[in-house]
């Protein structure tokens, strides 16, 4: 198995990037793709330093990159970088183009936590002609959808990235979920939260939401907080549902 880290320069986004990759030593090229997402205060290291993901990968034929998501929730800010977009799009092509990666959709799959678990359901519900799964471990579900009044986090941060009410936005999970729905193309969808997890009101009201509109998806809660002891067991349920997903 190898490892890289590599830094390049984002036309989206103006500025240089990072992110660790981890290479398989199995199987044949070209290889899907797990773009694996960090939360709010931490960087594109994080997985890396604080879970055994590369050794939960080393028998599988699988790509896993982990890019630096700054503080912008993966979405197009309203007043700020287009994160969306480079995640969506200019990172899996220089990801393409410079690994062995399949471009295929169906050899393309998304996760993250916490803020990263919403950028995941972001990217795969906003995007949904892009990635065959995506997983949300602890996410953070509702921002997007509540007010930042709601949120009780009525901040200048918060309002540049989502605006004072963006219910019905891009940035709005359920509304996105309806649309990909309405398209009839829609991701296979993952979703866990500890059940002494901050956010798990919010999961649960969202897992609510997607049986209310017939969205197909897996919904598990389990003991467990918003920690790293919680997300390194549990990014191997993830593994095991995108590689079903990816047929690997």
């Amino acid at each position: 198995m190898a490892f890289a880290q590599v830094n390049w320069s984002s036309q989206t986004l103006g500025k240089q990037v990072g992110m660790h990759v981890i290479l398989p030593e199995v199987g044949t090229p070209p290889f899907p793709v797990f773009y694996l997402l960090h939360g709010l205060s931490d960087d594109y290291t994080i997985w890396h330093r604080r879970t055994r993901i590369e050794w939960y990968v080393r028998e599988r034929p699988l790509i896993v990159v982990m890019p630096d998501g700054f503080r912008g929730f993966y979405t197009n800010q309203e007043e700020g970088p287009a994160y969306a977009s480079y995640m969506a799009k200019e990172l899996p092509a220089f990801v393409e183009r410079h690994f062995a990666a399949s471009p295929a959709r169906e050899q393309r799959c998304v996760g993250g936590l916490s803020m990263g678990g919403y950028g995941a359901l972001r990217l795969a519900l906003g995007y949904p002609e892009r990635y065959v799964s995506t997983n949300s471990h602890s996410g953070a579900v509702l921002f997007g959808h509540l007010s930042c009044a709601e949120l009780e986090r009525d901040n200048a941060e918060f309002r540049q990235i989502f605006g004072a009410d963006p219910k019905g936005s891009e940035h709005d999970l359920i509304a996105l979920s309806r649309r990909a729905e309405q398209r009839q193309v829609i991701p296979e969808i993952h979703i866990d939260c500890g059940t002494e997890d901050v956010l798990i009101e919010q999961n649960r009201e969202f897992h609510a939401q997607l049986d209310e509109m017939g969205v197909t998806h897996v919904y598990r809660e389990h003991p467990g907080a918003h920690t790293w002891d919680y997300w390194d067991v549990h990014i191997q349920d993830a593994l095991q549902f995108h590689c079903r997903a990816l047929g690997i």
